[in-house]
């Protein structure tokens, strides 16, 4: 790691840990996220001492994945750290796709400000199950884009949109083979909010982080010019790829950062409440808890680096990044249950950010896949590569 990257960490973990962790009580956060108003305030501050977008250079160019990683998890430090620094998601997978693949204008109109913090952006893909619409499986996308003149018209409904409302960016998500009865997806770069996106309603769900929530909606005669194709007819699913590998990864930096904030606060937890004639810590039933952690956030950390050492290296990593979001989704829930145990009653209470972590990394194990389609893909690839060698 650079002196640069290493100087650039310690601003952005100083600054959540000063500035941000503050904030983790003020009333404008809800069970749908912080308020459009806490965001602009806590970006202003960011802003101000150099930390918003750490991760994106002044000239457009992204840090490393490993030097990624080394930022990301100190913006994970607080629930608010990635939304403060412009680091959450989906902002930053959409970021990291719209500058690999966007047209010059198509940047200058879609990607800048998202990068300049003025914005927030949402990925359409997920379909409603009751309209057995695409989820864990993309190739049962129902949303269609037709081609009428110099325009494409679209039409269906997304589910678990995350950070929808608000949002000034939108990548949507749609089959533009419906006319060969083959699903060619395809993705369109709109301008939010558009009257023909409509919220059927904001879904109730056990986490509370992501600015705006998880929207259901409802898509009809959404006109949308063909500049504003992302790549080519078709190309939806290769695209979708070139952002999910490294947004699984960046998912992984930021809750790595939280569960060792979690992990901090039950060991503080520990070494000051007493019971049954000595501290907590001192119980070998919660020490021991507590030595796990240490030794699970350890190999979080390794595995992290190796997955960003193999994106770097210029694989897709697909696999690597399958293998990694499962290990460190399971492993980061078992500590955040750890430290709710160690805490009893107080780490169920939302006196601490112990309690919302748990929550929260609860529901990773669920979005960008979950454990069981990357289990699933994992052992295709373990039974194709068994073929090709016996050929």
């Amino acid at each position: 790691m650079s002196i640069e990257i290493e100087q650039l960490a310690e601003r952005v973990e100083k600054f959540v840990r000063e500035i941000v962790v503050p904030y983790e009580r003020d009333p404008r956060n809800s069970a749908h996220g912080p308020s459009q108003e806490l965001i602009g305030e806590l970006r202003a501050k960011a802003r101000q001492v150099g930390v918003l977008t750490p991760h994106i250079r002044p000239d457009g160019s992204h840090l490393t994945q490993r030097d990624t990683a080394t930022v990301l998890i100190r913006t994970g430090l607080s629930p608010l750290g990635p939304l403060a620094c412009n680091t959450n998601a989906p902002d930053e997978g959409n970021m990291y796709l719209l500058g690999k693949v966007a047209s010059p204008a198509q940047k200058l109109q879609f990607l800048e400000p998202v990068v300049r913090g003025e914005v927030r952006s949402a990925f359409l893909m997920t379909e409603p199950a009751e309209d057995q619409g695409a989820g864990s499986d993309p190739s049962m996308m129902q949303t269609t884009a037709v081609l009428e003149g110099d325009d494409w018209i679209i039409n269906g409904r997304k589910t678990f949109i995350t950070g929808f409302q608000g949002a000034g960016v939108g990548i949507v998500m749609a089959n533009t083979g419906t006319a060969t009865g083959k699903v060619e997806a395809s993705m369109f770069l709109v301008e939010l909010p558009n009257p023909s996106i409509r919220v059927e309603r904001v879904l109730e769900t056990i986490d509370s982080s992501f600015a705006g929530g998880h929207s259901l909606l409802r898509i009809e005669n959404l006109r949308v010019p063909r500049e504003q194709l992302l790549g080519e007819p078709g190309q939806g699913f290769a695209l979708a790829q070139i952002r999910l590998s490294p947004a699984r990864l960046s998912h992984c930096m930021r809750w790595l950062g939280a569960c060792q904030r979690a992990h901090e606060i039950a060991s503080a937890y520990a070494c000051r409440r007493r019971a049954f004639g000595k501290l907590l810590i001192e119980h070998e039933g919660v020490g021991f808890q507590l030595a796990d952690n240490l030794i699970d956030l350890k190999q979080v950390e390794l595995m992290i680096d190796w997955c960003a050492g193999v994106l770097d290296g210029g694989s897709p990593g697909i696999s690597e990044s399958s293998m990694t979001k499962v290990a460190v989704a399971d492993t980061l829930f078992r500590i955040a249950d750890r430290c709710v145990q160690v805490m009893g009653g107080t780490g169920v209470s939302n006196d601490t950010i112990v309690a919302q972590v748990f929550r929260e990394v609860r529901a990773f194990r669920i979005y960008d896949g979950p454990t069981e389609v990357h289990k699933w893909s994992l052992a295709k690839k373990i039974k194709r590569d068994h073929l090709q060698a016996a050929s």
